[in-house]
């Protein structure tokens, strides 16, 4: 998608992507592709090529106007619906045996401002890096949202998205003015409603479920209209944070096999204590975010990545800082390469340039975690140990501290369906391969460190005054399965903790039917 340049104070630029929006596939209806046809196996697989569905057609859509009126028929015909976005669903609650008919929304990828709800309006298939490019370049702002350029909004948002700007400007659902969504009442006829944030509105209940209740449990998000709270006047230019203009981008090194078992103790160590050290919003640091990530030793690579605005009073001694923070009882860092880049580019070269994550023929399994405190040392112990076993070769099977605390901690938590607002880093186990000969050993990699690591909790991280639950938008089927989850708390207190009732009357009043379901779906009230 790309921007136009400002035409007067950019209202004119605006209201010609409303208009177009509105006209654009409204008066036909979507493409309905059957399994006879020559693209139907591209349309049926997720991002992960473990999951491929057979559902009896596919339906491209391109405009919101199509979606009601195939859901109704859906229902009506007794039908079982999932809804692609970007395609990154980490388990199979898309592309599963169950789906009959996949709603694509790929195609529908509009980015535009909304004069009615004076906002910026993206439809649910547009993707990460159309987003940013698109809201940058015509109004020079953004929504903080993830790194990977072909996220797709839809889900993305509704699980309550984060990414390089986290700290600075929060998660993108504490940009979240309203979100229309398609969904079935208990007669079974679909039904287009917008709900905002406004204290009065009926159906502000249904707008906090999609800030941070997941995707695939209310209905069809068709489109989401952001304006930052606070935000005032009729211009886009003024309705979003604006990021960065250039950022210091910092990537420092070591390998995993110079490391002993207690130097990446320390390493992980000093990640987390300084997270937690760092975690308050009006904190010095605040406006800088760095991850760590640890491959297995079959590629040794241990590398953090931190950005922060240049402009940022002592930008360069807060980063400089921050390297020798991580690096402080480990070792010297093999090497240390800052560079300073435009903010768009930044994202452009952070979100497209990694092959693992791009190729569409790969294989995946990954486990999450909130955390509040640090890792005991047999934690650490247990994340070396299988970060150095012999027995399984895959260079891309990592460990990846991620950043959090910052503005995120600065809102309240029942103004949000996420509950994690106490977490000061994440983490991410990921293993990634080609191939289904590779499944067994992969996923069992990913099951034995995450067990492992939090084997004095039941396996899994439960909430309490150091792990926080997961991350929903890192969704983990396991978490719902006994012989992996043996701890009191039940998967749906690891993603949304005491938030779970009330998303169970959201559910119960938009979605009667339980249409909108997957493995770990939010489920209706006993």
């Amino acid at each position: 998608m790309g921007g136009t340049a400002l035409l007067d104070n950019g209202l004119l630029t605006g209201v010609a992507g409303a208009a177009e929006s509105t006209a654009a596939g409204a008066d036909c209806p979507a493409s309905i592709v059957n399994p006879a046809d020559q693209q139907y196996p591209d349309l049926v697989r997720a991002l992960n090529a473990r999951f491929v569905a057979h559902p009896e057609r596919v339906a491209v859509i391109d405009s919101p106007s199509q979606v009601a009126p195939l859901v109704t028929a859906a229902v009506s015909a007794g039908k079982r619906i999932s809804v692609r976005g970007g395609g990154h669903c980490y388990e199979d609650f898309v592309y599963s045996d169950e789906t009959q008919v996949i709603l694509d929304l790929s195609h529908m990828n509009r980015v535009y401002y909304d004069q009615q709800r004076n906002a910026i309006a993206i439809e649910a298939g547009a993707t990460l890096l159309d987003v940013y490019e698109k809201t940058y370049k015509t109004w020079g702002v953004v929504i903080p949202g993830g790194v990977c350029y072909s996220v797709g909004v839809g889900g993305h948002v509704a699980g309550g998205g984060w990414g390089w700007l986290v700290r600075r400007n929060g998660l993108v659902v504490d940009h979240l003015y309203a979100v229309e969504v398609v969904t079935v009442n208990a007669a079974g006829r679909a039904q287009t409603v917008v709900a905002t944030r406004e204290p009065g509105d009926p159906h502000r209940e249904l707008w906090w479920a999609h800030t941070g209740g997941g995707g695939g449990n209310f209905g069809v998000v068709t489109r989401y209209f952001f304006r930052s709270p606070g935000a005032t006047g009729t211009d886009p230019r003024k309705l979003l944070p604006k990021p960065p203009a250039r950022v210091n981008f910092t990537v420092a090194g070591w390998n995993l096999n110079n490391l002993s078992e207690a130097q990446f103790s320390r390493l992980v160590r000093n990640y987390s204590q300084w997270h937690i050290d760092n975690k308050s919003p009006n904190g010095p640091a605040r406006d800088l975010t760095g991850a760590l990530s640890v491959n297995h030793k079959s590629s040794g690579s241990v590398t953090a990545l931190a950005q922060l605005d240049v402009s940022v009073p002592n930008a360069q001694a807060i980063m400089d800082g921050f390297i020798a923070y991580l690096a402080d009882g480990v070792a010297t860092p093999d090497f240390v390469a800052p560079q300073t880049l435009p903010w768009l580019q930044f994202v452009e070269l952070t979100g497209t340039t990694n092959s693992v994550a791009n190729d569409p023929t790969s294989r995946a399994k990954y486990k999450a975690a909130f955390m509040k405190g640090l890792f005991t040392p047999a934690q650490t112990a247990a994340m070396y140990k299988h970060l150095t076993r012999s027995d399984i070769s895959n260079p891309n099977i990592n460990i990846i501290f991620q950043p959090y605390g910052g503005q995120v901690s600065a809102v309240p938590q029942a103004n949000s369906a996420i509950q994690h607002r106490d977490a000061a880093y994440q983490v991410q186990w990921s293993s990634v391969w080609n191939g289904a000969a590779g499944d067994a050993a992969n996923i069992a990699w990913a099951r034995e460190v995450y067990s492992e690591v939090y084997a004095a909790t039941g396996g899994v991280p439960v909430p309490n005054g150091v792990s926080d639950g997961s991350y929903v938008n890192h969704c983990d089927a396991d978490l719902s399965d006994p012989a992996f989850n043996k701890s009191a708390s039940p998967w749906h207190d690891l993603y949304y903790k005491g938030a779970y009732p009330r998303l169970q009357a959201v559910k119960k009043k938009y979605d009667p039917r339980n249409v909108f379901r997957h493995r770990q779906s939010v489920e209706l009230p006993s």
